[in-house]
């Protein structure tokens, strides 16, 4: 028995993974706890044989293990597995979804991440955490205040400065119990700003020590936060043909609904990496701001293309080109170069 293609199906505890041979017939499908499964499947399947892992939360912990003991993995999205699960769904036909799903040839797989990749993506992740968490408090700052009859700005840094004059301010209705209440919540805020200052410093001491962020900060509305976001989501990019790719799996390009010939292109797919997209889409809608003070080709488009469409389309238009600029810079290892951006 000598297998040839493995589908794992993981799990917190209990792995199911299904096994097939050369002539693509099950012949090993097994229920195995999670301190006991890599050393099963080393003991059974050689090195070089590959195994499929659907891309979610464990996986590519796993993958670089498998990987390490000389097998080939390949990491598959959830909804390329679904297709190919028959019947009902449980962990056994799961596996052999997976087992199945990897075997396809126009089946596109995940890129396995590294150590250096999640240690990024996890910096970002706390600090797209703490903002919601900012956001929430000086959400609930403003109502509670709202019922001492005190109207609090709609922008942060307003409200920064309002909280320490409420707090002074002897005549304007607030008791006592409350004034301590709201200085819990004032330290609660600068904690939390603090925190996110903490990570700012952090995320931008790695992009300048990484060459790859460095030359993708040369890119018009990329910044430390965005180049670093860029390398935990894509890495190298050499999973992608070209920046049109790379762009799709953001969900920037449009969706299509066409049938008997007839093309219908309809907005932006949003599929992929929403929190990627959205630094992209902010850094374009920054950079269309100052377009029209500059006389490169990428600004000169970009201004034409904001009159004759709506500032929307234009921003995510220039977001789209940023992504497929930086595919070129991450793939190729180039700098930016300015004459070609708008070619």
């Amino acid at each position: 028995m000598k297998l040839t293609r493995i589908g794992v199906d993981v799990a917190k505890q209990v792995f199911q993974v299904h096994g097939v041979d050369r002539h693509n017939t099950t012949v090993w499908r097994r229920r195995l706890p999670r301190e006991r499964w890599l050393q099963a499947v080393s003991e059974i399947a050689e090195p070089g044989c590959e195994i499929g892992i659907e891309a979610c939360g464990g996986a590519h912990h796993w993958a670089r293990q498998l990987q390490w003991r000389g097998y080939r993995v390949k990491l598959i999205a959830p909804q390329f597995v679904k297709p190919y699960v028959k019947s009902n769904k449980n962990d056994a036909n799961d596996a052999e979804a997976i087992c199945e799903a990897m075997s396809r040839p126009s089946i596109r797989f995940v890129a396995v991440k590294t150590i250096q990749q999640q240690d990024i993506q996890a910096m970002h992740r706390i600090r797209s955490g703490l903002i919601e968490q900012r956001t929430a408090k000086g959400n609930q700052i403003r109502g509670l205040v709202a019922e001492y009859g005190l109207v609090a700005p709609k922008e942060l840094s307003s409200l920064r400065r309002a909280i320490p004059c409420w707090m002074e301010d002897a005549d304007n209705g607030l008791s006592a119990c409350f004034r301590q209440l709201l200085d819990g919540l004032w330290r609660d805020l600068r904690a939390v700003d603090d925190r996110i200052s903490e990570l700012d410093r952090t995320i931008a001491d790695l992009a300048q020590a990484d060459p790859d962020a460095r030359r993708l900060q040369q890119l018009r509305g990329v910044g430390p936060i965005v180049a670093t976001a860029l390398i935990a989501a894509i890495g190298d990019a050499r999973q992608f043909a070209n920046g049109r790719q790379m762009a799709a799996s953001l969900g920037l390009t449009p969706r299509q609904h066409s049938s008997g010939g007839k093309d219908r292109l309809l907005g932006i797919s949003k599929r992929g990496d929403a929190y990627v997209r959205g630094l992209l889409v902010h850094g374009a809608r920054s950079a269309l701001r100052t377009a029209p003070a500059k006389d490169d080709r990428l600004s000169q488009w970009a201004t034409r293309l904001a009159q004759r469409a709506h500032p929307n389309v234009a921003c995510v238009a220039l977001a789209n080109k940023t992504a497929r600029l930086a595919w070129a810079l991450l793939r190729h290892g180039t700098h930016y170069q300015p004459a070609l951006a708008a070619a």
